[in-house]
Formats: C-alpha cells, sequence, structure tokens
C-alpha cells in the first residue's frame, strides 16, 4: 500500500511501496482522459453517468446496459463492435433475471463495455481504425500508454503490458506510481498538468463521484465509499485485491492498495482502515460503511462463525 501526495511525494506505507504490480481497472480513470482531450464529450454529448459508465466496473443492470448500447449507438456502432467478450452480470439480481428469462448475456453487461463503447467513440473521432481497438500496437492504446506514464510520473518503458480480462492492455507499475497517478486525480493542478488535462480530470471526477451507481452498482462498496462522502473520495476497485483513491481533501492524496494473495474479502475493509488511519474518513462515514470493514464469515447455514479483521499498520515515509 502506498499513500503519495500530487507533488509525488511519499506519506505513509505498509509493505514495499515500489512493489509492481498491475492496474487492472483501476486504470480506467488514466483511460478515459485522452477520450476527453480528443473532444468526444463534445461530439457526443456526454453527460455525467455516461463518462462514469467509461470509468467503470458496471454490474451489467438494466441502466448499465441501456447506457452502453446509448454510448455505442451515437457513434453508429452496435454491440457486435465490442470486443470485451460477455459474462453474466456481477450484480447478482441482474443475473437471475437474466437466467430466469431463459437469456444468456451480451458483452454490453460485462462489466467494462462502458469503457470499450468509449474507445469506440474515440476512434470514431480521430478516424482510427475500430476492427481491432484493443491491440496493444492501435493507435489508441498508445495514445493511452502515454497518459498512464504521465500521470504516474513514469516512461512509457516503465511500464509493463499484459493483456487484462476485456481484452485491452493492462499496466504493471509500482504502488507509489500508481498512488501519484490518483494524487493526480484528486488535486490536477497541484500535480502540474496542463490547463486541457485538468479540464478532462474534472470531468472525470464529476462523472464518476456524480453517478457513482454507474461506476459500479447497487449496494457495492466502490458506490456506496463514494456516495458517503459526497464525492470527496473518488475511488475505483480492479482485480486481484487491487484498489485506488484519489482523496481529494480534507489533504489531497493518491492511494494505491493491493492485497497479496489476489484475494477480495478482506479488500474493502483495508481501504477504509487506510483512510481512517491517515484521517481521510470522517467518524460518521465510518460509521456508514462499517458494514464493509469486519464482515461475518457465515457457514454453510448461514450462521455467523466469525469475521474478518483487516489488520493495517501504517509506516510514515521519511
Amino acid at each position: 500500500m502506498a499513500a503519495v501526495t500530487p507533488e509525488g511525494n511519499l506519506v505513509a506505507f505498509q509493505g514495499d511501496p515500489r512493489a509492481a504490480t498491475f492496474l487492472r481497472s483501476a486504470a480506467k480513470p488514466f483511460q478515459c482522459v485522452p477520450l476527453l482531450l480528443a473532444g468526444v464529450a463534445e461530439r457526443y454529448g456526454l453527460e455525467v453517468p455516461d463518462i462514469a459508465l467509461i470509468c467503470a466496473s458496471h454490474g451489467g443492470t438494466p441502466a448499465h446496459v441501456e447506457r452502453a448500447a446509448g454510448l455505442l449507438a451515437r457513434g453508429g456502432f452496435g454491440v457486435e463492435d465490442l470486443l470485451c467478450g460477455a459474462h453474466w452480470p456481477m450484480d447478482v439480481r441482474a443475473a437471475e433475471e437474466l437466467r430466469r428469462e431463459g437469456r444468456e448475456p451480451s458483452p454490453l453487461h460485462n462489466n467494462c463495455s462502458g469503457k470499450h463503447a468509449g474507445m469506440l467513440l474515440a476512434c470514431r473521432v480521430l478516424g482510427l481504425p475500430t476492427g481491432d481497438y484493443v491491440a496493444p500496437d492501435h493507435p489508441w492504446q498508445e495514445r493511452i500508454l502515454g497518459h498512464v506514464a504521465a500521470f504516474c510520473g513514469l516512461t512509457e518503458a516503465e511500464i509493463g503490458l499484459a493483456v487484462d480480462g476485456c481484452g485491452v492492455p493492462t499496466f504493471r507499475l509500482p504502488l507509489a506510481a500508481t498512488a501519484r497517478g490518483y494524487a493526480a486525480l484528486a488535486h490536477p493542478a497541484a500535480a502540474g498538468l496542463d490547463g486541457e488535462t485538468v479540464a478532462a480530470v474534472g470531468a472525470i471526477v464529476r462523472g464518476m463521484t456524480g453517478a457513482p451507481e454507474m461506476v459500479a452498482g447497487p449496494g457495492r462498496f466502490t458506490t456506496r465509499l463514494m456516495r458517503v462522502t459526497g464525492g470527496r473520495v473518488l475511488a475505483k476497485e480492479g482485480a486481484e485485491g487491487f484498489y485506488a483513491l484519489a482523496v481529494r481533501g480534507p489533504v489531497a492524496l493518491g492511494i494505491a492498495v493491493k492485497i497479496a494473495d489476489g484475494g477480495e474479502r478482506c479488500r474493502d475493509g483495508v481501504v477504509l482502515d487506510v483512510l481512517r488511519q491517515l484521517g481521510s474518513l470522517a467518524g460518521a462515514e465510518f460509521e456508514e460503511l462499517r458494514e464493509f470493514h469486519s464482515p461475518p464469515v457465515r457457514n454453510v447455514r448461514g450462521v455467523a462463525v466469525g469475521e474478518v479483521r483487516p489488520e493495517v499498520e501504517l509506516e510514515e515515509a521519511v
């Protein structure tokens, strides 16, 4: 875990803040930046929930699916143009409804469909090919890599690449570098970003914190955390136990958390403990989110037989 200021100073950590890991879906806000700089929002009239969905790992609810389909339609695309693949909705009710109706999920139910729809729109605006927009050597993916590097204070050569679950490149970099990137989302001017990029970050923050239900979904930790904090904390999960936060006050910070074994049952509690120890979460806010801090462990009869307790001991950087 690492906590970093917008100026790039490490202030607290647990474990090795230089340890490198893949951002997975926590990269989505950075992947959205060049889309906004390309003028996609103006060209297609993107609204706050649209930008939230482009940055989302959504639950595949009807509201998510409808908005993703709407994004595609604005650029003259259809579901067949999505290269993210299909999986069952992450939202339990949405998945049950599909099964009850005897329907299979489509790529629109993929938690990354908003991001992919946004990429297609960007390619349309810039006149780039759309047949293999997920390829690492596609001009759009190369442009994204440049922005990830700039936000995180690295060169492109210092960032490792692999293929994410939805088919696009995913980025491997140190926890402290990721935290620095999220600190730039918290206070882009203090991070030294240019005016156009500051404006793009503002739109992303307004999107994610203004429509948190689009970023994750009903009852999910990410949505609840942004709603309870009134958008002061921007939050984004990634697969395999990764989590990143842009704390916009009272002190601007970027935070990156990685659960070493890739498990997620303790992740939310660890995030809450980190925020509390850093003074980034008020007592009343913590109480509203307490159910995520030490969730019960239940046996097959549903009886609580224990609980998951986070153990966080932050060290101050010197």
